[in-house]
């Protein structure tokens, strides 16, 4: 289970930018998924952006007041003698296949292919890229948005809508208006197997009434069935149940949680991955916390960064290059 930040995109352009050609005269970014890895790129390199959409209709480029002006400055995205395309991701290669047909369709100059981050076996389709990492993948500005909630378990406090502050949590009144109007944090699009709760049984009405409202779709809705927040206290039965529902489930294959402590103890319990919302990690089976930190401060990379990984770690991890198409 392969996870990837925006941090690590941010850490692989910085140490890649060398390896990049330097006659580029325009980054174009594959709308709509592309355009965070483009933008980086455009913003590091200083070089002038537009998104394909904009490129296809020759829109006027915008400069920025740090670009320099040269002789001849690009104002029509058309007129640029060399551009690089950028996707964020790239497996079959259809979506990189399809934008390169669009742009021949109106651009004669030279086009140099890159995604960020590619399958092992998708090297070869591209002129560049800065990571290849393997299936099963997921990344930050997605992973609440990817099929794989259609087979993962979602707390809901911390992760669907925002947590109750002290004086809310009263297990009363207060706590059933924080129930009725919590704002939202990260709302899946698609259809989430299990929602897995620390909120009591007796709650059910007003949660489920909320996800209703929110447009949560989801098949199961799990709750502990406990008189009180006391004796829930009592039983240590945070993470449990949650553990339990998790593990029970052979289909299941990620939990989403908010909290790093309850995290980890679903991680030991269940053997299988967590997705922590607190400390934006992924917990996999067999992977200590330690390198797990280690891991939010030194993103991969192959160009020369000293890493001190088990090897089991290591065989997880993928590996960074960037290559001529055909390598």
């Amino acid at each position: 289970m392969n996870y990837r930040t925006l941090n690590d995109l941010s850490f692989l352009v910085n140490r890649c930018a060398s390896k990049l050609p330097r006659d580029i005269d325009l980054v174009v970014g594959v709308t709509r998924s592309g355009m965070l890895a483009a933008s980086m790129i455009a913003l590091k390199l200083n070089l002038p952006l537009s998104d394909l959409r904009a490129f296809e209709r020759n829109e006027d480029v915008d400069h920025q007041e740090t670009i320099p002006q040269s002789a001849h400055p690009l104002h029509k995205p058309q007129a640029a003698k060399k551009v690089l395309l950028v996707d964020d991701t790239m497996d079959t290669g259809a979506t990189m296949t399809a934008a390169m047909q669009r742009i021949d369709r109106c651009y004669e100059g030279e086009v140099v292919t890159l995604a960020a981050f590619v399958v092992p076996e998708a090297q070869g389709r591209v002129d560049a890229f800065l990571e290849a990492v393997p299936q099963p993948r997921f990344f930050e500005w997605n992973i609440m948005h990817h099929e794989i909630i259609g087979h993962a378990c979602l707390d809901i406090d911390g992760v669907l809508c925002e947590d109750p502050t002290e004086d809310e949590n009263d297990d009363g009144e207060r706590y059933i208006k924080f129930l009725q109007t919590a704002a939202p944090l990260h709302i899946p699009t698609t259809h989430a197997a299990h929602l897995v709760t620390s909120r009591l049984e007796k709650y059910r009405k007003e949660t489920e009434e909320w996800l209703e409202r929110h447009g949560v779709r989801y098949g199961q809705l799990h709750m502990l069935d406990l008189p009180s927040a006391a004796e829930r206290r009592r039983l240590n039965a945070h993470h449990k149940r949650k553990a339990e529902v998790y593990k029970n489930d052979p289909n299941a294959m990620l939990f989403i949680e908010s909290e790093k402590r309850q995290a980890l103890e679903i991680l030991e319990y269940a053997k299988k991955p967590v997705f922590c919302i607190e400390t934006n990690q992924m917990y996999v089976p067999g992977m200590p916390v330690s390198a797990l930190e280690r891991r939010r401060e030194q993103p991969r990379t192959g160009f020369g960064i000293k890493r001190r990984l088990t090897e089991g770690t290591r065989k997880l991890l993928g590996r960074t290059m960037l290559l001529p198409r055909g390598a």
